[in-house]
């Protein structure tokens, strides 16, 4: 029983070293701001450091092809609309001019 006590520990500890976070780390789930940034980003396919140049480029583009008027639906635009206004709102509070 010490011994799978002393492997455990082991194992977190490397883990910890490896990664940088404890294995329980990796359970919980992440909160629903960051999940809802992420979805938004992969949507427009831009990463982390995007600026709001690059976020309104991706959306033109990705506007060209799903656009209702181009034979897209009216879903697909508003997530597309949703994310754009999610990720702008999130440069502002980063940034306040």
């Amino acid at each position: 029983m010490i011994r799978l006590i002393a492997l455990a520990l082991l194992i977190s500890v490397v883990c910890r070293w490896i990664f940088g976070k404890w294995p329980w780390e990796y359970l919980r789930q992440a909160p629903a701001r960051r999940q809802s940034l992420s979805e938004a980003r992969n949507l427009l396919g831009v990463g982390e450091k995007a600026t709001q140049h690059e976020i309104r480029d991706a959306y033109r583009q990705k506007t060209a092809r799903i656009h209702p008027d181009r034979g897209g639906n009216n879903s697909e635009m508003q997530e597309l609309n949703g994310a754009r206004d999610l990720l702008l709102k999130e440069l502002r509070k980063e940034k306040p001019e």
